[in-house]
């Protein structure tokens, strides 16, 4: 193992991740609706342009700013200890940030925008098809299965699954398929494991609220792709 790539691999993650809780927060909001064009703190109109959003920092003071770079560093270092300087670990790399934005998004609003999700799929995707050939029809397969069982999910009453999760979970089922079955599988169960303690827990408690599923999606395939 590799001290600078691991070094190296944390201080990309962890300075990437600092840009995002500025995007997040213009993002954050209700379907349909356009992006923030000021602060919904303080009121502060951003800057029109490329300048009001590549922006390192949060938009007013906030603790999340300091967690968001941590995690995107931690998260980063994870990928480079377990994946060591493999073709693949780049692209990984590079999914870290869509994938940490969609989860902070999912977290303020209970919403995973398209245009990131298409995003993820187009670091990774189109990389790993060119990197694992061989593995292409078990990543298609994977996805479409996914998105064929969560799609009857989303679509039966008070399922509490949105068709964001299902695009995102189709999207990390390719990804994962280029892993093998295993990683697939890991990924579908985690998610379930991490929200359904957090669900009855908040049942138990008479707080039943909408629970965020992206985070969970994102987490479950990490531990995929670490431990496959």
């Amino acid at each position: 193992m590799s001290l600078l790539l691991v070094i190296s691999a944390a201080a990309f993650g962890g300075s990437a991740a600092a840009y995002l809780p500025h995007v997040a927060h213009r993002l954050a909001v209700p379907f349909g609706e356009p992006p923030r064009s000021a602060c919904a703190s303080c009121g502060r109109r951003f800057v029109p342009g490329p300048g009001g959003w590549v922006r390192v920092g949060a938009c007013c003071a906030s603790r999340a700013y300091g967690l968001t770079v941590v995690a995107g560093a931690a998260v980063s270092t994870l990928l480079a200890v377990a994946l060591g300087p493999c073709a693949l670990l780049p692209v990984h790399l590079l999914a870290v940030v869509p994938g940490l934005l969609l989860a902070l998004i999912d977290l303020r609003c209970l919403r995973l925008p398209d245009r990131v999700v298409a995003v993820l799929a187009v670091v990774t995707v189109p990389p790993s098809a060119l990197l694992a050939p061989d593995r292409i029809g078990t990543a298609l397969v994977a996805g479409g299965l996914v998105l064929t069982a969560y799609l009857v999910i989303a679509l039966l009453p008070g399922a509490g699954l949105g068709l964001g999760d299902v695009k995102l979970a189709t999207v990390l089922a390719v990804i994962l398929g280029f892993a093998g079955w295993p990683a697939v599988i890991t990924g579908l169960v985690v998610p379930h494991l991490i929200n359904g303690p957090i669900a009855l827990a908040l049942l138990l408690a008479r707080r039943g609220r909408p629970l965020p599923f992206g985070p969970a999606l994102l987490a479950g395939a990490l531990v995929a792709v670490t431990t496959a």
